[in-house]
């Protein structure tokens, strides 16, 4: 029997691939399904199911293209109601797989369908369990995500969780691995371990919603300081439930190579919208007009989602040469399926037309405006970070809510400075402002991280704003 986790650390996201005699299982796939293929293929097996935990809402499951190009058996768990075919297990039924068996755990509370899988090995002892959105390591799954107006609430289904937890994982042996759907970073729990990986006798003891007294209390503790879930996650969860495009016409739609002149007109309509995906310091100093900023070595995926949200909009991208596919890769992994092309030779093939530029700023430089006068200093990390320690006088103005604040006057008294952490999301905020036509400000290079280092001096309390 062998076990992978397949970690994508862009969506904090956990697919496994089981393998045992000359059959194989994959859970949760992500989108582009080919290296699944190529390893069944490699290890000459056959894969027999293609496992969901659920339906999920911060990705497009890769079930359909996997079972169609394979074969396999889509498995969902009770009260699941897809609207393609797939056997829905019965709580407490049995896979096989090759020499092992593979249980289903019925787990209702982070959605109503969602399922946990035991997996036991040759000699019939529990070896593994593939928790999903049920149990992560170090938390678990946010009950707010499948709230049915008028008839459940998030404490409806926090109350779920809490006893599918007590009755149907916390009974189990201390020593069974626990494979989770997702990891720190990702936007559907609140306190993940950095690790990917643990025991379930540790998580007994380390995880705070394990060790809470009784019902009541794990309903306050896995409710409490829950941050709006981006506005993408309803769209992603309506693909995985009713089905998609094929991941190979998306990708063939979007690799298309547009001249300078075709880009343009395109980039003219009012329903399209440039995303660059190249690194801050390349943009700043010199985009096309309207670009916005989402560098493709960072949280990409999330940010997109969070930002541009409607799966549905019409994208022209802007890459560095040779990182189209992979760009289109990522956003169809969120369901950002409309990509309409790419300007062919990159932003160097420009030439000659209309460009728009960042004021980016040394922390040097900052630091002698700063002293030497008054000024509006806008901070775009989360306000959990802000809390810990920030410029004085400085205005939280998260990111993930720039549509609330940009259409705002920031103009404030004197000039304005906008930082993040290190760079990447003020930059993002920075071709947000620009696009919307709002120019008079100055992105602070390295950001905070490189602030706190200079005589720029620092509160600790966070102050309302």
């Amino acid at each position: 029997m062998t076990v992978e986790q397949i970690y994508t650390g862009c969506l904090a996201q956990g697919a496994y691939y089981i393998r045992s005699g000359n059959e194989a299982a994959i859970i949760d796939p992500l989108r582009e399904v080919g290296p699944y293929l190529e390893r069944a293929e490699r290890d000459g097996v056959k894969i027999k199911y293609v496992l969901e935990t659920h339906f999920h809402a911060d990705f497009v499951s890769g079930h359909l293209d996997l079972a169609k190009k394979s074969g396999a058996e889509i498995v969902y768990g009770p009260e699941a109601r897809p609207d393609f075919e797939a056997h829905i297990a019965k709580d407490g039924e049995f896979l096989k797989l090759g020499d092992v068996q593979i249980k289903v755990l019925h787990t209702p509370g982070h959605t109503m369908e969602s399922t946990c899988y035991l997996l036991s090995d040759e000699n019939g002892k529990d070896h593994s369990i593939f928790t999903g959105d049920t149990l992560f390591l170090g938390d678990v799954g946010r009950p707010d995500l499948a709230q049915k107006a008028a008839t459940m609430t998030m404490e409806d289904l926090a109350g779920l969780l809490y006893e599918s937890l007590q009755k149907k994982i916390m009974p189990l042996a201390n020593d069974i691995i626990v494979y989770p759907g997702h990891g720190a970073g990702s936007a559907c729990g609140k306190n993940m371990m950095k690790e990917t990986v643990d025991n379930l006798g540790r998580q007994k003891e380390l995880n705070y919603a394990l060790r809470q007294a009784d019902k009541e209390s794990f309903i306050k503790e896995v409710t409490n300081g829950l941050l709006p879930p981006p506005g993408y996650f309803g769209m992603n969860v309506a693909l995985n439930k009713a089905g998609y495009e094929s991941f190979d016409q998306v990708l063939s739609r979007g690799m298309k190579a547009l001249s300078p002149e075709a880009f343009e007109l395109l980039a003219n309509t009012d329903e399209t919208i440039i995303l660059d995906t190249r690194p801050a310091e390349d943009f700043c100093k010199g985009f096309v007009p309207r670009s916005v900023n989402i560098g493709l070595k960072g949280d990409f995926a999330p940010w997109v989602g969070a930002l541009l949200v409607d799966v549905k909009q019409s994208i022209l991208l802007v890459c560095k040469p040779g990182e189209e596919e992979e760009t289109i890769t990522r956003l169809s992994r969120i369901g950002f399926d409309h990509v309409l092309g790419y300007l062919e030779g990159g932003f160097e093939s420009w030439t000659g037309k209309e460009i728009d530029t960042v004021q980016r700023i040394s922390t040097a430089e900052f630091e002698a405006r700063f002293h030497a006068g008054e000024c509006q200093v806008i901070d775009v990390r989360r306000e959990s970070e802000y809390s810990v320690l920030h410029v004085e006088t400085a205005i939280n103005q998260p990111l993930n809510e720039i549509n609330d604040w940009s259409g705002k006057d920031i103009s404030g008294n004197g000039p304005v400075f906008i930082h993040c952490a290190g760079g990447y999301r003020s930059m993002i905020a920075a071709s947000i402002l620009k696009a919307r036509g709002i120019h008079d400000f100055f992105e602070v290079e390295g950001g905070f991280n490189a602030i706190a280092k200079t005589a720029v001096p620092m509160e600790k309390e966070l102050k309302s704003v």
